[in-house]
């Protein structure tokens, strides 16, 4: 029941953010604001599957077409 909570999505979103702009910065240094908007804006599960799929990713240019996907 507490999962469904709105208060407990945005914690979790909140903190799945976090862990994947940290990767992102790891992986291609600063990225423009306009893209990390994008990645905010992501759900919980959006962003879970984004974390999986910066493994593959080799350029900026990847993630953005993930993102381009993901809408």
């Amino acid at each position: 029941m507490i999962k469904e909570s709105v208060i407990y999505q945005d914690i979790v979103q909140k903190q799945a953010f976090k862990m994947i702009s940290r990767q992102i910065k790891k992986r291609f240094g600063d990225v423009n604001d306009s893209l990390m908007t994008q990645v905010r804006e992501l759900s919980a599960d959006d962003l879970e599957d984004l974390g999986e799929a910066l493994f593959d990713f080799s350029e900026v240019a990847d993630l953005v077409a993930c993102l381009e996907q993901q809408h």
